[in-house]
């Protein structure tokens, strides 16, 4: 499903759009100053100058893969950035085709993987994607990323396949918000 989403460092902005547009706001509460951004709002609308307005850091057409569906209470949010001898073509489809079932079978604990595809970015800095891993608890996310020793270093290895891990941003720690339209 095609999707506008905005990267912004205002939540309070972000959740009162979502709330009267519907969309799903990912927020990072906490607000640590050292994250690219607060919060990711996707929406399906026509008035891109409302949202441009917003988007302090970037608005983007994106495509939602969701791969595993549940519903997460806590949310990591992983901005990418491909790497730069590779087209988008070339890391979404590894990223997509490689990447995700290496995902769902590394990431035990993970209840939701979505995968948003950036089609066109509209303004704002050049992600190429973000990852939404999706855990019961705040400390499975922490502590059970992984589902054993032997994941993170294959997970680690197959990222430096498709994404630049030095240009993309350090993961959000996000809440999960739906509204109906």
């Amino acid at each position: 499903m095609l999707e506008l989403a905005i990267a912004t460092t205002d939540v309070t902005t972000a959740q009162a759009l979502t709330r009267g547009l519907g969309g799903t706001l990912y927020a990072d509460e906490r607000q640590i100053p050292d994250l690219p951004f607060h919060a990711l709002a996707t929406v399906i609308t026509d008035d891109l100058e409302t949202l441009a307005a917003i988007a302090d850091v970037g608005l983007y057409l994106v495509y939602r893969r969701l791969l595993k569906s549940g519903l997460p209470a806590v949310v990591g949010l992983f901005p990418l950035i491909r790497r730069p001898s590779l087209t988008h073509r070339e890391a979404d489809d590894h990223w997509r085709d490689i990447h995700a079932p290496l995902a769902l079978e590394h990431h035990g604990f993970m209840t939701h993987y979505t995968q948003l595809s950036v089609v066109h970015t509209f303004v704002g800095v050049p992600y190429d994607g973000f990852a939404l891993c999706g855990f019961k608890t705040t400390e499975d996310l922490r502590q059970r990323f992984y589902s054993g020793p032997d994941s993170r270093p294959i997970i680690a290895a197959d990222v430096e396949n498709f994404a630049d891990t030095a240009r993309s941003p350090r993961r959000l720690v996000t809440s999960m918000t739906r509204y109906d339209s």
